[in-house]
């Protein structure tokens, strides 16, 4: 997931006033950040046809002169006539920590050849992937054979200790960085990288926590957005800690309806005919795992960490369900190949920004007694995620660097931005959407009508599909509809052929 790129300089332009006596002379236009163009190193973005280069922007935003960090950045230019240009558009993967400078190539994915329109940009955020520097805390960290997230397991115990180490290993290894990478520090690098462009206007496609960075900066410059595609939409109600609490209940429904769906093809799996067959084969061998890891490695947590993918998207469901066989069949290294999928368990770059995020972006309880009560609660409907939930974030309950208040999100944009949710979304549960659409009254959501994707466009739905490629050559957004609903209902993503090849390995 890391790319690599060739070592290019930015530079800056200065623009000063006519010639007048020294006493009148008006300072000088401020300094608008470029960015030297030249090759990609990697292969899909060279295939692509992209240049890729470095931004620089300040580390701290309040002093615009002093130290300065690198943004990778890629593009893959228009190939309309310049009549028909439309600009360029920002992509964001999520995360918070998501590498995106691959995403340029998103333009191709575009029905109607609507991206052909755009000059697509791809980014890697502040300390994410091949920008400089790259903030990473302990690469061993995410590893094999972690304890059991479970409380009655001596989880307790267990991981106390390991959150609070890995926050102090960010404090020691993460310097100056780590105090700027909230999202607003990410929107005002947008706002850069939009001069640095030498665009009036940009638009925007964000996804997942790309969303809120996208409702951010909407906010803090709404008169510089063209048009804007939010996919999985973040409730910025939620900073962060409730929003990770509603996920646990999100995931629940989901992982059950996985198990219906692995029942409901039990000729192929043999897991079980009915639902509640499967979890309990999967939490008979939940305790297996816990209590001896396949080949040392795949324990209770690796063997969750494996099914959460199945509550994100239902594209996964034939190759967690060909995970879920090589569970029952003992088969170690086909459930290594499947947690490997993920990323690789000893590079924790975007695990690291992620937590730098979310845990100085608003504050979380500080007490471990308040996370423990409200975990506990949900545990009791919804335990399939809730303590490995708490522990990822638990860091933060010994973060470094002290939080700032939540950014405010306001519906300040005239028009848009179009939004995108299926309504059984479990990393970014529906509501958020409709939040966002009462956030911002020039908006219109798309609804993927009883669908478990999470952001699921360009995905092959073309009632979706069409909708934000329509949008994205003509501006022109569906029908606002009364009431507090979506305003266009598509088909959601179909879950897979059971017999069809998923390469899971």
């Amino acid at each position: 997931m890391r790319r690599t790129i060739g070592t290019l300089l930015g530079a800056l332009v200065v623009t000063v006033g006519a010639a007048a006596p020294a006493a009148a002379q008006p300072p000088p236009a401020p300094a608008r950040p470029a960015i030297a163009w030249g090759p990609c190193t990697d292969p899909s973005l060279v295939t692509a046809g992209a240049e890729c280069g470095f931004l620089t922007v300040p580390l701290d935003h309040a002093d615009p002169g002093g130290q300065t960090i690198r943004l990778a950045v890629s593009r893959v230019r228009h190939t309309v006539p310049q009549d028909r240009y439309q600009g360029a558009v920002l992509v964001n993967p999520g995360g918070p920590g998501g590498p995106g400078l691959g995403l340029s190539r998103l333009g191709g994915a575009v029905p109607k050849d609507a991206g052909s329109a755009y000059d697509w940009i791809g980014f890697d955020p502040r300390g994410v992937g091949a920008s400089e520097p790259a903030l990473s805390c302990d690469p061993g960290y995410g590893g094999y054979a972690r304890p059991d997230y479970r409380p009655e397991n001596g989880a307790e115990a267990a991981w106390h200790p390991r959150t609070k180490a890995y926050a102090q290993a960010c404090g020691a290894r993460g310097g100056a960085l780590l105090k700027h990478l909230r999202t607003e520090d990410t929107a005002q690098d947008m706002d850069l990288l939009r001069q640095a462009l030498g665009a009036d206007r940009i638009s925007y496609y964000g996804f997942s926590y790309g969303t809120l960075l996208g409702q951010v900066y909407a906010t803090r410059f709404p008169q510089r957005v063209h048009r804007m595609v939010l996919d999985g939409v973040v409730d910025p109600r939620n900073w962060w800690y409730r929003a990770n609490l509603n996920q646990d209940v999100a995931f629940e429904r989901n992982i059950g309806v996985f198990f219906d769906w692995v029942a409901k093809n039990d000729a192929t799996y043999h897991l079980g005919t009915s639902g509640d067959a499967v979890e309990q084969r999967f939490y008979a061998l939940y305790e297996q795992f816990r209590k001896a890891p396949a080949g040392g490695k795949i324990g209770s947590a690796e063997w969750t960490d494996i099914f959460l993918r199945a509550g994100y998207n239902v594209g996964e469901y034939g190759s967690v369900a060909e995970a879920f066989v090589a569970g029952a069949r003992g088969d170690a290294a086909a459930l290594k190949a499947a947690f490997d999928r993920a990323g690789s368990p000893t590079d924790d770059n975007n695990y690291a920004v992620y937590l730098a995020t979310q845990c100085t972006d608003a504050p979380f309880p500080q007490d471990w007694a308040t996370w423990k009560r409200d975990h506990t609660a949900i545990d009791r409907t919804a335990p399939f995620e809730t303590w490995g939930n708490a522990w990822y974030n638990a860091p933060c309950l010994n973060w470094p660097v002290p939080p700032g208040p939540a950014p405010v999100v306001s519906g300040a944009l005239r028009t848009g931005p179009l939004l995108i949710s299926e309504t059984f979304d479990g990393a970014t549960p529906y509501e958020g959407a409709l939040q966002a659409r009462r956030t911002f009254p020039g908006s219109a959501l798309i609804e993927g009508l009883g669908g478990h994707t999470h952001s699921a466009s360009l995905s092959g739905v073309a009632c979706v599909d069409d909708t934000v490629a329509d949008y994205l050559l003509t501006g022109a957004l569906p029908k606002r509809v009364g009431g507090d609903r979506s305003d266009v209902q598509c088909p959601a993503v179909p879950p897979p052929d059971p017999g069809a090849p998923t390469g899971a390995g």
